[in-house]
């Protein structure tokens, strides 16, 4: 994933549940940084990397043919 990326966050602890925001850096102390709407502003925040899960909004790209898996 390139940087800064648009992202949706989820962390239970928080509350936060599929919320948009953009990435812009992984602290190397364990945080997402993330610019990230509280009401009408945007706010830089740090997410733990610990409990949050971040899926990128735009879907891979699968190039060439899929590959179908042997069972």
């Amino acid at each position: 994933m390139e940087l800064p990326a648009e992202i949706l966050i989820h962390n239970e602890q928080l509350g936060v549940k599929g919320s948009r925001g953009v990435l812009v850096r992984i602290n190397p102390s364990g945080f997402y940084e993330v610019n990230f709407r509280f009401g009408e502003r945007l706010h830089r925040t740090y997410f733990p990397i610990q409990g949050t899960v971040i899926i990128s909004q735009e879907p891979e790209i699968i190039s060439g043919l899929e590959r179908e898996i042997e069972r």
